[in-house]
C-alpha cells in the first residue's frame, strides 16, 4: 500500500472518544522482536497474569507484571505463526501451543513450575502433517464438555490440502507423537484459509466450525475471497460436515467470530478482511452484511468481547497497514462506534483479557511489523 493511502486512512480513523472520556493507557511487555502470536494466563502459579509468545522459533514467557523475560524453548523448527492455550496435560497449569505455517507443525510447550520451571520446557508435537496452518482454536467441537484443539491446513499440498481439522487430547498428551485428529473441511476449504471459528450457526445445538480463506495472487487462481462455515453433523468424528458460504467476494477475508451481535438469540458472524480492507458483521440467519469499518486496512486480527461490560458483545482489531488499533463499540443492536487506541501500531494476533485484575477485559496486542508486545487498559468507568 502507498504510503499515502496509510496517511487518508489515519486520517478517516480520527479518535473518537466523547469530551472526558479516559482514553486506554499504552503499556510495553517487549520490543525489537516481530511477533506474530501471544497468549496470556498465569503460568507460573502466583497469581498475576503472565504473557507468552513465539518470535523466530523461540518461546519466551514474560513474567508479569514487570515482564520479566524467560526463553522457555529456543528450537529454530519452532517457529509459530499462531498460539493457543490448553491444559493439556490436566496438571491445573495452561500450557502453549504452537503452530508452524509450513511445513506444517504443531506443538505444545509443558509448562513447568518450582525449580523445573528454570530449564527449558518439554516440547511435545500434536501433528506434523496437515501445511498450511494459520489459526488455532481451542474449543468444544464433540459435545462431549472436554477441549478439543481446530486448526487448518491451508496449503495445496500435503494429505489433508485444503482442510478444516481437529484433535482429541490424547489420554496420555505427554507420550503422545501425534493426536487423534478427524477432518471436517474435506478439501473443500481452498484459497489460502487463516483464522477459525465455532459456534452454533444453525440452533441445532452443535458447534460448527467456521474459517476465511484470503484468496489472491498466492492462492490458486479462482480460490479464496470467502467466509465460510461447516455444519457439524450428529457424529463430528465419523460423518461428513457440511459446508455453507457466508459471503464471497471478499478480498483478503481472513477472520471470523460467531456471536450474538444485536442480541435477537441468532447466531451472527462478526469478521475482517485482514489482507484487504474492513471489518464488517454477517446477520443471522440470511448472513445479511453490514459494515463496522469501511477503510481500516489489513485488520489482520480479532477480539470479541464485552469490553465495556453493558451486555453485548463489541470488537477490537488493529490494522497493521493503517497502523490504527481500535475497538468498536455495540450498541446492543449491531450499531458500532469506533474508538482509537492508538495511531502507531501494527498487529497481527490479539486478545481481550484482564491484564491487571480489575476485572474488566484489557487489549493485548503482538505486532508483528511494530516489533512489540503492547497491551491497552480498559479505563475504569
Amino acid at each position: 500500500m502507498r504510503p499515502a493511502m496509510v496517511c487518508l486512512l489515519g486520517a478517516l480513523l480520527v479518535p473518537s472518544e466523547s469530551p472526558g472520556e479516559t482514553t486506554w493507557k499504552k503499556h510495553v511487555v517487549d520490543e525489537g522482536r516481530h511477533t506474530t502470536n501471544v497468549v496470556a494466563a498465569d503460568f507460573t502459579g502466583d497469581g498475576q497474569v503472565d504473557v507468552m509468545a513465539n518470535s523466530a522459533g523461540a518461546t519466551r514467557l514474560f513474567v508479569g507484571p514487570k515482564w520479566t523475560m524467560q526463553v522457555v524453548d529456543e528450537t529454530p523448527q519452532h517457529d509459530a505463526i499462531h498460539a493457543e492455550l490448553m491444559d493439556i496435560d490436566r496438571d491445573g497449569d495452561p500450557d502453549f501451543l504452537g503452530a508452524r505455517y509450513s511445513p506444517g507443525l504443531i506443538y505444545w510447550v509443558e509448562t513447568q513450575r518450582g525449580a523445573a520451571a528454570a530449564k527449558p520446557w518439554p516440547v511435545h508435537v500434536v501433528d506434523d502433517q496437515v501445511n498450511g496452518i494459520h489459526g488455532l482454536l481451542v474449543g468444544d467441537v464433540d459435545g462431549d464438555r472436554k477441549l478439543d484443539l481446530i486448526a487448518n491446513s491451508g496449503q495445496p499440498t500435503g494429505p489433508f490440502a485444503n482442510s478444516v481439522v481437529w484433535y482429541d487430547v490424547p489420554a496420555e498428551p505427554r507420550k503422545s507423537t501425534s493426536w487423534p485428529r478427524y477432518v471436517a473441511g474435506k478439501g473443500d476449504a481452498p484459497g489460502l484459509s487463516h483464522y477459525l471459528g465455532l459456534g452454533d450457526l444453525n440452533g441445532d445445538g452443535r458447534n460448527d466450525l467456521l474459517t476465511a480463506a484470503k484468496g489472491g495472487p498466492q492462492a490458486e487462481p479462482g480460490t479464496g475471497e470467502w467466509f465460510g462455515w461447516w455444519e457439524a453433523p450428529a457424529n463430528p468424528r465419523t460423518d461428513g460436515w457440511k459446508k455453507h458460504l457466508l459471503g464471497t467476494g471478499h478480498a483478503g477475508a481472513t477472520n471470523l467470530t460467531p456471536v450474538d451481535v444485536n442480541r435477537d438469540g441468532v447466531m451472527d458472524v462478526i469478521a475482517t478482511r485482514g489482507h484487504g480492507l474492513g471489518v464488517i458483521w454477517f446477520e443471522g440467519p440470511s448472513w445479511k452484511e453490514h459494515t463496522i469499518h469501511s477503510t481500516l486496512a489489513s485488520p489482520h486480527c480479532l477480539a470479541v468481547a464485552d469490553l465495556d461490560q453493558d451486555g453485548d458483545p463489541d470488537a477490537a482489531t488493529v490494522g497493521y497497514e493503517s497502523k490504527i488499533a481500535a475497538w468498536f463499540e455495540n450498541d446492543g443492536r449491531g450499531q458500532f462506534q469506533t474508538h482509537v487506541l492508538d495511531e502507531n501500531q501494527c498487529a497481527y494476533d490479539i486478545r481481550a483479557v484482564d491484564m491487571d485484575g480489575d476485572t474488566d477485559l484489557d487489549i493485548l496486542v503482538a505486532g508483528q511489523l511494530s516489533k512489540n508486545i503492547v497491551w491497552y487498559a480498559n479505563p475504569k468507568k
